[in-house]
């Protein structure tokens, strides 16, 4: 025995690495070969299915003080968390817009947690990885290589750096050194009726407050009102306030409508104002043969936020805020303590990456997107978004035949609103039976929709971010619906008026 093994015995010292790495061995390989088959078998199983309290009551016990062999704790999960999921990777799975991930990106987290790197910065193979996926990224989007972007966790915080960079651009002060109570006057941003909530947390998080947001009236598709745009930035003006930024929503969660991109970035443009695209739901619909015509002029935006764990189906969580103007975007968030200098050698000659967000500790998000990417190419991805689009349009000609369904709302990308309605019910007893049928398909781990309601009247939605889909798939919901929908009726569970 060698003496720092002598030294290290006779210290009594701890580690977290195995006492015997082959029992390890064996035990990673189950995991793998549990992995494989739980994903290869997904359509066997419920989509999803309630806990039963003894399994919720193993997740409430009180932090254990000491520990017990590994096999026995991956025991337990296999029994009490692998046959309760959200169902999101699930190929009937419709409700939240989140993507339906990939086996190969699950192996990117793995070899992520293995090397356990911070993307702060320094210098060293992820933070290339992570800069290679942000090129690639903006290269999907149109934007020059000059451009700048940051990984980040998901569209609300890719939201909330794009605002941010425009905050700071557009208000015409020092504003890092100065604050909000310096400018001259209010700052207006405009996005529509149809916004996402992430935008108004966005500006009170940035000390801008919910009034500073306004909320432009929508057309019948859903698409912000250009001309009443105008109108709210000419009326703040001459009410002294300062019309900043323009958030256009290229997808909107509740029906995926997308503002008419070109329009907006001309009135821009003729207003010197910056213009930020929420592209979270459909962005990536610029790497997508026949879908790309409905983002066009999305190059155009001084920021852009998109979600590769949506339609890139990259696992949870990956974000990615993109900057027309690197000095911008640079300028916002940098600062450099002593402890974060960049060194002209060694580990610490590498790009801090930390200085395009808010994020000193980054973990590292490339990794998953990056290899999924290398392993299918970007052309696939964009004809998995056309088939999505497909599906969509399948189902909404599918619900358009079948007698007791209709559509709300126009199809414009991946998503469906639609509802159960047998005739003489009212708008509050179609909501609750709509809710009903929602709340039976979940619990019988059939489908999984989510409901909303848009301009007054509420509806079934089906958002439709799942390349395990199938037209059989679209064909069970159907079938499900109206099926769900007469029985009820048929329970007297709502009464006709």
């Amino acid at each position: 025995m060698d003496t720092i093994a002598k030294e290290a015995k006779s210290a009594r010292e701890e580690t977290l690495d195995p006492a015997d790495w082959e029992v390890l061995r064996v035990l990673a390989r189950r995991v793998v070969d549990d992995a494989v088959d739980y994903i290869r078998d997904v359509r066997e199983r419920p989509l999803w299915q309630d806990m039963p309290p003894e399994v919720r009551a193993q997740f409430r016990s009180p932090v254990p003080q000491e520990g017990r062999p590994l096999a026995e704790v991956y025991d337990d999960l296999v029994t009490n968390m692998l046959p309760y999921p959200m169902g999101k990777i699930h190929p009937r799975f419709w409700m939240w817009y989140m993507g339906a991930s990939n086996f190969t990106g699950a192996l990117g987290d793995f070899l992520a947690a293995i090397l356990g790197s911070n993307l702060g910065g320094g210098d060293h193979a992820a933070a290339e990885i992570d800069k290679q996926v942000v090129n690639w990224l903006k290269e999907m989007m149109g934007y020059p290589p000059e451009a700048s972007g940051t990984l980040v966790s998901g569209g609300s915080m890719a939201n909330l750096i794009g605002l941010t960079v425009a905050r700071n651009r557009m208000s015409g002060i020092d504003l890092r050194e100065l604050g909000v109570g310096a400018l001259k006057e209010p700052m207006r941003f405009y996005g529509s009726d149809q916004i996402h909530s992430c935008h108004q947390i966005a500006l009170e998080a940035m000390g801008m407050g919910n009034r500073a947001l306004c909320r432009v009236p929508t057309d019948a598709a859903c698409r912000m009102d250009v001309s009443a745009l105008r109108t709210a930035i000419a009326e703040d003006r001459a009410a002294g306030a300062q019309p900043a930024c323009v958030i256009a929503t290229a997808g909107t969660v509740n029906t995926g409508a997308i503002d008419d991109l070109e329009a907006i970035a001309d009135l821009c443009a003729e207003d010197g104002l910056w213009l930020h695209v929420d592209g979270c739901i459909g962005a990536l619909l610029a790497i997508a043969p026949e879908g790309k015509a409905l983002v066009r002029g999305i190059a155009r935006a001084d920021s852009i936020a998109l979600d590769p764990h949506k339609w890139l189906h990259a696992p949870f969580e990956v974000g990615c805020a993109l900057v027309r103007d690197a000095d911008a975007h640079f300028g916002s968030f940098t600062l450099t303590p002593e402890y974060l200098e960049n060194a002209p050698r060694g580990i610490a000659s590498g790009a801090w990456l930390n200085d395009f967000g808010l994020q000193t500790s980054r973990g590292f998000r490339a990794l998953k997107v990056w290899m999924a990417l290398e392993e299918h190419g970007v052309a696939k991805f964009g004809r998995l978004i056309d088939q999505d689009l497909a599906h969509a349009h399948y189902l909404t000609e599918r619900i358009t035949a079948t007698p007791d369904l209709s559509i709300c709302f126009p199809t414009a990308i991946n998503i469906v609103c639609f509802r159960y309605d047998p005739g003489g019910l009212t708008e509050p007893a179609l909501k609750k039976l709509n809710t009903e049928i929602m709340v039976r398909m979940q619990e019988a781990g059939v489908a999984a929709v989510s409901d909303t309601t848009v301009q007054g009247r509420h509806c079934l939605r089906a958002a439709i971010n799942n390349h395990r889909t199938t037209r059989a798939d679209l064909n069970i919901l159907i079938d499900e619906v109206g099926r769900q929908g007469a029985a009820l009726i048929g329970e007297a569970v709502l009464e006709r008026p």
